[in-house]
């Protein structure tokens, strides 16, 4: 009996010690529990209830309304249009593909579109909302609206489009914006490329003034449920509006050029006000319509504008390079004088100069007979400028031109521009490894040969002489607009030295300068000027130009002895450029241009015309001219 009293009592003992262990376990795991609950629920519960609040909220970035672009009298160039659009929301959908066939029997979508799509999907997060379709007319929105319960993850939703009132009348000084491309999301930090379909300047003034234009974006806190369907909008912060930004252009005068050149099959002009070197008018056709890059160009529509001959990507303003021909003398005129060569100083011209074993021609074939330095430019005499080059050497012609603005880029604020080349003997040994030969001289004289100039260059070059020797630089911006924000950093209309009268003397003789002056003015309105008939006669207006015949061929000797074949003759790529560069008012300069028919003819019969028109228009549109009661008579923006 005492032997299991024993036995029962250590039984006992043995239990309260593991109901003790057991007990102790029990409790450190309730206490961990409560240590882990107060954990979470009191010192961590900021932290957690900012998860819930991710999970219920979604965070959307806005963008902002990209500023416009106004002409000098606020006439808009670039605007801003709603857009009704249909995105998508990944996540929000269990089969995209059913998804997108079935909002496809409500909106039809080619396969470029949905191809899109699919590309916009793998590119980004299952949350962030891909545009299905664009501009959806009234009737499309509403037949989505309605079908939204059998899409899942669709939605409508309204932004705004770029929107070009002139189309190809101002695409070249424009550009357009497109969607960013993976490389520029990459490079640039600003949020708003992150957007799918969210679209950059790509050319012309939408590029270069991209940052102040773009604007920066809003916030918007949207509250969803567990399928993440829209409950609510919490909050919204909308974005600060891209900077408003006016132009030098008066699109009056663009319309008038662009129409003017139209008829021509390459041409282009610029016309410039000589003190401030604002841009009023940049014509370049044939052109395009940028709105083609906004919806997305197809393939085919690509193919065709980079394949066509005559190139209506291209500003040929600023990016094509022509010889100028007979224009050049104005520099060869100029390096002369400054070489000591007296206005007076006399060439025979009998229609040819010999030149060692060289025979040049002169345009006319009878020759012009003595000509000073005032006749040579009115009759545009060849002889005489072969005479001078010689003498002068190319190092000085070089010199000269690049004072007048050839040779470099002019440093006008748009993308795309042309140096030009102005040939000297360094150049030649470093760009050809080749010496320079003196018969090289003598063509370069004359406007031809290495020589490249820009249609820009040359009305820069017309505005110097006329405007008294004054280094302007040309530009485009004018200034922001009110409702606008600041420019950006790297923004080229924050150079302080585009402000008019800024411009510095250049280092030349104002009475080199007045003897130009005095030729160019014989050129159009002497009965003896090689533009004479294409003068203009309206008192006041009358304007000073210099022709200019650019060849592209060679014309060998057995074509001179059986006559040189006319241009009308000759294939398109054959045929000579026609240039014309003209300022008016004579007697008080204000205005210069310059036109260049690419494979024109002749510049006193094809390219003066024209040029004669659009400064008629540019000082009819003065505004110091024109009545603001009239028609189309904005008065300049203050």
């Amino acid at each position: 009996m005492a032997g299991n009293k024993q036995q029962a009592q250590n039984q006992a003992k043995i239990f309260s010690r593991r109901a003790m262990i057991l007990g102790g376990m029990q409790a450190t795991l309730v206490g961990s529990l409560i240590a882990r609950l107060y954990y979470l629920q009191v010192i961590e519960s900021e932290k957690y209830r900012l998860l819930a609040d991710e999970n219920r909220i979604n965070l959307r970035l806005l963008p902002p309304s990209r500023g416009l672009i106004l002409d000098r009298f606020g006439v808009p160039l670039a605007a801003n249009f709603p857009n009704y659009r249909a995105i998508l929301v990944a996540e929000q959908t269990k089969d995209l593909e059913q998804t997108l066939g079935d909002f496809a029997r409500l909106v039809p979508l080619t396969e470029r579109e949905r191809t899109k799509v699919m590309r916009e999907l793998k590119r980004n997060r299952a949350f962030t909302p891909i545009p299905v379709k664009e501009d959806l007319s009234w009737e499309q929105m509403s037949q989505v609206e309605l079908n939204l319960p059998e899409l899942p993850g669709i939605s409508i939703e309204e932004d705004q489009k770029r929107y070009y009132p002139f189309a190809g009348l101002t695409a070249h000084i424009l550009g357009y914006v497109q969607t960013a491309s993976e490389s520029e999301v990459a490079a640039d930090p600003d949020p708003l490329l992150t957007l799918p379909g969210f679209r950059i300047g790509r050319n012309g003034l939408e590029r270069t003034y991209d940052s102040s234009l773009r604007g920066s974006a809003g916030k918007s806190e949207i509250e969803v449920n567990s399928v993440g369907r829209i409950i609510r909008q919490l909050s919204r912060v909308e974005g600060k509006a891209g900077a408003d930004l006016v132009t030098t252009i008066d699109i009056g005068l663009q319309e008038f050029a662009q129409q003017r050149i139209a008829a021509e099959q390459s041409c282009s002009s610029v016309v410039m006000d000589i003190f401030s070197g604002e841009i009023l008018a940049m014509a370049s056709t044939p052109s395009f319509d940028p709105a083609s890059f906004y919806r997305g160009i197809s393939s085919d529509e690509w193919r065709m504008l980079n394949t066509d001959m005559f190139r209506p990507l291209t500003n040929k303003t600023i990016s094509d390079g022509y010889a100028p021909g007979s224009t050049f003398k104005i520099v060869t005129t100029m390096a002369a004088q400054q070489a000591g060569i007296s206005p007076n100083f006399s060439v025979f011209c009998p229609g040819f100069y010999t030149f060692g074993p060289m025979r040049l021609h002169c345009w006319k074939k009878e020759g012009h007979g003595h000509v000073s330095m005032t006749d040579a430019l009115k009759h545009s005499c060849d002889v005489y400028y072969y005479d001078i080059a010689k003498r002068v050497g190319i190092d000085a012609i070089a010199e000269m031109a690049r004072k007048f603005g050839l040779g470099t880029v002019t440093g006008i604020d748009l993308p795309g521009e042309n140096s030009g080349v102005i040939p000297d003997q360094a150049w030649k040994i470093g760009t050809l490894g080749e010496k320079w030969y003196p018969g090289e001289t003598l063509v370069a004289g004359i406007g031809q040969g290495f020589i490249q100039t820009t249609p820009l260059q040359l009305c820069l070059m017309t505005a110097r002489v006329a405007n008294g020797g004054y280094a302007i630089t040309p530009r485009l911006f004018k200034r922001y607009g009110a409702s606008g924000g600041a420019a950006g950093t790297g923004d080229l209309a924050a150079n302080a030295g585009l402000a008019e009268g800024a411009a510095p003397k250049m280092d030349v003789n104002p009475n080199h300068l007045a003897i130009i002056r005095r030729g160019m003015d014989l050129v159009t309105n002497d009965q003896r000027g090689t533009a004479y008939r294409r003068r203009i006669d309206i008192p006041g207006m009358e304007m000073a130009g210099k022709t200019g015949t650019s060849q592209v061929r060679r014309i060998t000797m057995a074509e001179r002895a059986t006559g040189v074949r006319k241009n009308e003759d000759l294939p398109w790529p054959q045929r000579d450029h026609a240039l014309f560069v003209a300022y008016a008012p004579v007697h008080q300069p204000r205005y210069a241009i310059s036109v260049v028919i690419e494979h024109g003819g002749g510049g006193s019969t094809f390219a003066a015309p024209i040029a004669r028109d659009i400064l008629i228009e540019c000082q009819r549109r003065d505004p110091a001219r024109r009545n603001p009661n009239d028609e189309g008579g904005r008065r300049e923006m203050p």
